[in-house]
């Protein structure tokens, strides 16, 4: 053999030299060591120390942290390994609150899963831990310390991707929490409501706030009128919902389940998309044309508005003021029927805040993630397989590819771009995009320096865009792909061509819009 190797669990393996850390070197071989508190795009924090090995002279390394050599020989499941990952997990499990049966995290949680891998049916030692109350006062996120286990996964998020720094680790020893500045609470705090720490809690420690409990209550009034609208980020992905099996059919059936469930109407946000492109270019032109604050920033991501008025106060009026495709569909709903009740469903948790907000009558009710329309389902006990599609439903949106394409990064920007481009064929129109929360403060900071002068500037708070959001199941990779597909398949390319043109009065019909 040549090459540099090492063995592990007595069999050799090459180095290519790409490797970080044992870690990854021992995950390719196909062994799965446990971990809470590691991910590859985090800083290696090595808190939990589940990942511990073995070598050959009986010293334990523990594998995140540690950069593969070769000749190191290897072993990841001694018996002295399995019993000190016992002890970890029953102190963890020692510390941690008993309401696993009802925790919305059940089956999902890490720490149950590798309770149940490693046998543990019991735990020795008493819960002498206090711990604060939950803190549930943001619309969309909350905090249940009694369930944390301090790997620091959301902390490093927030921090190192996200770089919000809304939580950090609080106080010492036994009385450390995961807080945000000060003890205030969650409300009070820098969050702009990505989710992304809940995206990565292990355990039920940070979990999207649900609405669901309150929408089954209007379901099942016969009296009221209840409307969903699905984000295109949730059509292209809805297949992962049915396990893959429908295929193009996936948003018939999903529509049929909605009808199922007791909606009244289901709606394709995509379409007041293209009235967003149409209203939110004419902004950008009135700005030009007054002397109005530029660069214009698009609305249509919570997150990235909260960021931008919070960290960036004095360009707040760069923002848009038109209204996002979530409220516009709502508006144009509530001015058909005001009693009826919205029901927003996507993959965003940052949405919950937008639709919460007492600024801006959001016209929203309800805000579902893809996660929780995946959880509504399988609560309903419908047979998918019995429910039968309508074509002209599962078809549902007439909207342009423009409006299509608002779930992915730069799709906005460059859908606003184009139509005055075709308005004013001479005129540059310069843009510039970020995604996921640490480009957009980058963004922001060279906003605020100058840099970008009389641009059109987007910003997405997820990776990739909405089809990245905290509240997706599906892999955002094979979303872009279908999101790609859907927007080939759009039955018109211009947003003027919308059937739905004469609604875009509703913007005008609100005194008391303000963003």
């Amino acid at each position: 053999m040549t090459g540099k190797f090492m063995t592990i669990d007595n069999i050799p393996i090459e180095l290519t030299g790409e490797e970080k850390n044992l870690l990854e070197v021992i995950r390719r071989t196909g062994i799965e060591l446990p971990t809470f508190c590691y991910y590859s795009e985090l800083s290696v924090y090595g808190a939990c120390r589940m990942c511990m090995v073995e070598d050959d002279r009986g010293n334990i390394h523990a594998a995140c942290s540690t950069p593969p050599k070769a000749g190191m020989t290897i072993y990841t499941n001694t018996s002295r390994l399995r019993k000190y990952r016992r002890n970890i997990l029953e102190l963890l499990l020692a510390n941690h609150c008993r309401d696993c049966t009802t925790c919305e995290k059940s089956s999902d949680c890490k720490l149950q899963q590798l309770a149940q891998r490693f046998h543990i049916t019991g735990v020795r030692f008493p819960n002498a831990q206090t711990k604060p109350d939950p803190d549930c006062s943001s619309p969309c996120i909350s905090i249940d310390h009694s369930k944390c286990i301090l790997c620091g996964d959301c902390v490093r998020m927030c921090n190192e991707v996200q770089h919000v720094g809304a939580i950090d680790f609080a106080y010492r020893g036994a009385n450390m929490v995961v807080s945000p500045a000060f003890g205030r609470p969650m409300a009070e705090s820098g969050c702009v409501g990505c989710g992304q720490c809940a995206a990565v809690c292990p355990t039920g420690a940070i979990v999207v706030k649900k609405d669901t409990e309150r929408l089954w209550e209007d379901l099942a009034d016969s009296n009221t009128r209840v409307i969903a609208q699905i984000a295109p980020a949730v059509r292209t992905g809805v297949s992962k919902t049915f396990n893959e099996k429908y295929g193009d059919l996936a948003m018939g059936k999903l529509v049929a389940a909605l009808r199922r469930m007791g909606f009244d109407e289901v709606f394709d946000t995509s379409t007041s998309a293209d009235l967003t492109v149409l209203e939110e270019s004419s902004e950008f032109l009135e700005r030009l044309e007054t002397g109005g604050k530029l660069p214009l920033y698009t609305s249509c991501c919570p997150a990235w508005s909260m960021m931008a008025k919070t960290a960036f106060p004095d360009l707040a009026k760069n923002i848009s003021m038109t209204m996002t495709p979530m409220v516009f569909t709502a508006r144009m709903m509530k001015q058909a029927d005001p009693e009826a009740r919205m029901c927003f469903i996507g993959p965003c948790a940052a949405k919950k805040l937008e639709a919460s907000r007492r600024t801006v009558r959001s016209d929203v009710d309800f805000v579902l993630t893809f996660e929780e329309l995946a959880g509504i389902i399988e609560g309903k006990d419908l047979d998918i397989d019995l429910l039968e599609v309508d074509e002209n439903e599962a078809a549902l949106c007439s909207a342009s590819a423009a409006g299509r394409g608002f779930a992915q990064s730069g799709g906005v920007a460059n859908a606003v771009a184009n139509k005055i481009k075709e308005w004013h064929p001479d005129m540059e129109v310069k843009i510039a995009s970020a995604q996921g929360l640490a480009d957009c403060k980058k963004l922001l900071m060279l906003a605020k320096a100058g840099k970008y002068n009389g641009y059109l500037l987007e910003g997405m708070g997820c990776p990739g865009g909405c089809i990245g959001g905290a509240g997706t199941i599906a892999d955002p990779a094979r979303t872009a792909i279908q999101l790609n597909k859907y927007m080939k398949e759009a039955p018109f390319t211009d947003p003027e061509q919308s059937p739905y043109m004469s609604e875009i009065h509703v913007l005008k019909d609100d005194p008391n819009f303000e963003l």
